[in-house]
């Protein structure tokens, strides 16, 4: 019976149906026809998880593993920092691959996507779940790119920690502290990794000070490196006090010595070592009082008598208190310090038990997951990741999307593991899977058992509301605690090859904004066209390679323009009367309102009523009155753009009985234009956030061509032989900056972009930019 089973373990093939019925367990034969592994896509996988080797454990163990044993983790950095080889690593270090994937050789197992591996960069989050020492570990790696900042958004969402990779060479870099921020927002306990550490001009010095300084954070060294540079040939475990040393005869990194520090051969190492384990004991008393205690009473006189269990039992509490972060350091690329970290990742990171998600107490453990992510498969049709945060869900059960108010069948339940996916029978608290068959769940959709438990749940969180004197609908957003989508501040039209085609290009773009949220399609009310509006160029450059080589579609992109908004500067008031006769029902409306600029930035218009307007308003008048605020706002008069910042008042409504709301919302909207119109107006551009990582020899024709694009600099930095410049400019003037950026710096400089606000811009270059758009309105 166990030869098969190990047969099926070690060499990852489909059972056959001879090898089950010779199998004398019928449980294990009915969950091993479940438990099917799809095809390998010319990588080769050692073993499901929980089947690695010849170890060989219940498949109880592998498919619903002890929730103190599970861990959701993400890999988050700025781009290029080693995100995807650290994973690679990973997944080669824990058994479930038996080659070493390279992102330069485009053969790594996150990066699936063929825009993925051309470019050498991540695109898309890709789950991964893998066993490590008896853990079982779901592992995400995440963009670093600015464009698919959301990505790594929507999935913080649902992890338990973080692993923060950095340039051992760079430290904190741009998009560092964006995901940094996202980690904080959604309170997820890290660890930093330095990596990098052979690379030459690496600094664990320069690291761990440019994250205490620019991250605010409290760096605990758990680890010193052995030699920098060229010269890195292993790690000191500060906890332990032992080094741990990669010999050039294991090339894969997988064997390493791990040997106590002794006062004869490493007299000066462990003189340091000691030193900062001190510092380490001193520094997690001040951050953990039972930590405290405990030193200030047993261990007072002599720190080197501290059992190291003690001392990593109050490293995972400190973590989990997000008081301080744990620092390791390695190479992923030259193979070494990649196995101490899975190692601190079991050790200080926090299982789902330990983390408090307070919507939780409502469910009484009912079935509450978080559709995180959504993906199509051409054979299998739209496949959701989903973490489950309690209660548990089997195939052909039906769920209840909150968000979208619908019932839906779980028709399979698959294991992610990147692109290929192990059928599992059930799915239970903590874990993270894919579900196949929802047709209608999206990112960010909350998942209950049915209708009546999330209503149940909701009466819960309403009643714990009013104890605390807080109102219903902060309550109803923890419950439906989805992803913030930001606006999109690029914009073009594409068209499908013919008119025959439209409603491919519509099924496609359906299926993508499905994907990714932070893609928005609208039609062009003058020309009819349709506008894809995204995150960046190179944002819209992959969903137009996408269109073309997922759908089949050569569609045709118009040229980048940029996501303007407009706004007033002066208060205008305005009268407007809609008087029309429909069949023997007169529909009559006059409305006096005020616009006027707000104090404080607000994408939505604010909207006010007067005293003798608000007293006896019908509730669907009021409906119709926002309606046609809203939808007034959606267009400036200057470049058709939205309108931010303003204010309405409603001074006086005057309706006719039995006239109708779309007539009160359409006199409304007509006569903010007509408002608007008698403004002065002003339009708004995008600021971006820009730092530029450049040689000392080329800053000067860089900070040249940055005063051309209007920027404005801020402070230049020095990091070792590079000048860091950081300052603003609009988002007008950078498209296409990477190639000139390129030229100038003979392709030695970076760059990263992120949007700081919106802005008004010179009444020269307002004038500019309608004398522009104007005479392209006439050509057209």
């Amino acid at each position: 019976m166990f030869s098969n089973l190990r047969k099926f373990g070690v060499n990852h093939k489909k059972i056959s149906i001879l090898h089950v019925n010779n199998m004398c367990c019928c449980k294990i034969k009915a969950s091993l026809k479940r438990l099917k592994p799809y095809v390998p896509l010319g990588r080769s996988y050692s073993s499901l998880p929980g089947l690695v080797g010849n170890d060989i454990k219940s498949l109880h163990s592998v498919i619903s593993p002890p929730i103190a044993k599970i861990r959701n983790i993400g890999i988050m950095a700025h781009i290029d920092a080693g995100k995807t080889t650290t994973t690679e690593r990973i997944l080669y270090y824990s058994g479930y691959t038996r080659s070493l994937g390279d992102v330069d050789d485009g053969d790594t197992v996150t990066d699936f996507m063929a825009q993925e591996r051309e470019r050498g960069i991540t695109i898309q989050s890709a789950a991964v779940t893998f066993d490590w020492k008896g853990y079982r570990v779901n592992l995400i790696d995440t963009p670093g790119h600015v464009d698919f900042t959301l990505e790594v958004e929507r999935c913080l969402r649902v992890l338990d920690g973080a692993v923060a990779v950095f340039d051992a060479s760079a430290g904190v870099e741009a998009q560092t502290l964006t995901v940094w921020r996202q980690a904080d927002k959604h309170k997820i306990p890290r660890i930093c990794f330095l990596n990098k550490m052979d690379k030459t001009g690496a600094s664990f010095k320069y690291a761990v000070e440019s994250i205490r300084e620019k991250l605010k954070a409290k760096p605990l060294l758990l680890q010193l490196p052995l030699g920098e540079g060229k010269a890195f040939k292993g790690v000191v475990d500060v906890v332990s006090k032992e080094k741990l040393l990669w010999n050039r005869p294991s090339e894969d990194g997988k064997d390493f010595e791990r040997k106590s520090l002794l006062e004869t051969s490493d007299a000066e190492l462990l003189k340091e070592t000691t030193e900062a384990r001190n510092d380490l004991i001193e520094q997690i008393a001040d951050l953990d009082d039972e930590f405290a205690d405990l030193v200030l009473g047993e261990f007072s006189e002599n720190f080197d008598l501290l059992p190291t269990e003690k001392l990593q039992a109050a490293i995972h509490r400190v973590t989990l208190a997000q008081t301080a972060v744990p620092v390791l350091c390695g190479s992923a690329l030259k193979n070494k310090g990649v196995q101490p970290l899975l190692d601190a990742i079991t050790m200080y990171l926090p299982s789902p038990e330990e983390r408090k998600y307070e919507f939780l107490q409502w469910y009484k453990g009912d079935l509450c997951a978080l559709a995180f992510k959504v993906l199509h498969d051409k054979q299998r049709g739209p496949l959701v990741f989903m973490r489950i945060y309690s209660g548990m869900i089997k195939p052909q059960s039906a769920i209840y999307n909150i968000n979208g108010n619908c019932t839906e069948r779980v028709s399979r339940l698959l294991l992610p593991f990147a692109d290929q996916h192990i059928e599992i029978p059930s799915l239970t608290a903590g874990n993270i899977a894919l579900t196949v068959g929802l047709k209608h769940t999206a990112t960010g959709d909350t998942i209950a058992s049915s209708k009546s438990s999330a209503l149940a749940a909701a009466r819960r969180a309403g009643r714990e509301g009013e104890k605390q004197h807080r109102q219903n609908n902060e309550a109803e957003r923890l419950l439906l605690a989805g992803v913030e989508i930001p606006e999109p501040v690029f914009f073009c039209t594409i068209e499908p090859p013919s008119v025959a085609r439209q409603p491919d290009l519509d099924y496609a773009l359906k299926c993508l904004q499905r994907e990714d949220p932070s893609l928005k399609v609208k039609q062009d009310p003058d020309s009819g066209q349709t506008v894809l509006c995204g995150m960046g160029e190179l944002h819209i450059e992959i969903i137009h390679d996408r269109i073309k080589r997922e759908y089949g579609l050569e569609t045709y992109l118009g040229p980048l323009q940029v996501a303007y908004r407009e706004t007033i500067l002066n208060a205008v008031r305005a009268t407007d009367t809609l008087d029309r006769t429909l069949g023997d029902k007169r529909h009559l409306v006059t409305v006096d309102l005020e616009v006027k600029p707000t104090e404080t930035p607000s994408v939505t218009p604010i909207i006010k009523y007067a005293p003798s307007v608000s007293e006896d308003l019908p509730k669907v008048s009021q409906e119709a009155i926002e309606n046609g605020i809203h939808s007034a706002c959606l267009q400036g008069p200057l470049l058709g753009s939205p309108i931010q910042d303003v204010a309405i008042t409603l001074h006086s409504l005057i309706i006719h009985p039995g006239t109708s709301t779309t007539m009160i919302s359409a006199c409304v909207s007509r006569c903010i234009q007509k408002a608007l119109k008698k403004a002065d107006k002003q339009v708004l551009e995008p600021l971006m956030n820009l730092e530029v990582t450049v040689m000392g020899d080329y800053l000067s024709p860089v900070l040249a061509d940055l005063a051309q694009r209007r920027g404005t600099i801020q402070e230049i930095q020095t990091r070792q032989e590079n000048k860091i410049v950081i300052g603003f400019v609009p988002l007008a003037e950078i498209m296409g900056y990477s190639t000139v950026l390129r030229t100038l710096t003979s392709g030695s400089a970076t760059f990263a972009l992120e949007l700081c606000n919106y802005q008004a811009m010179n009444p020269q270059d307002q004038a500019t930019l309608l004398g522009r758009r104007s005479g392209l309105n006439q050509v057209l």
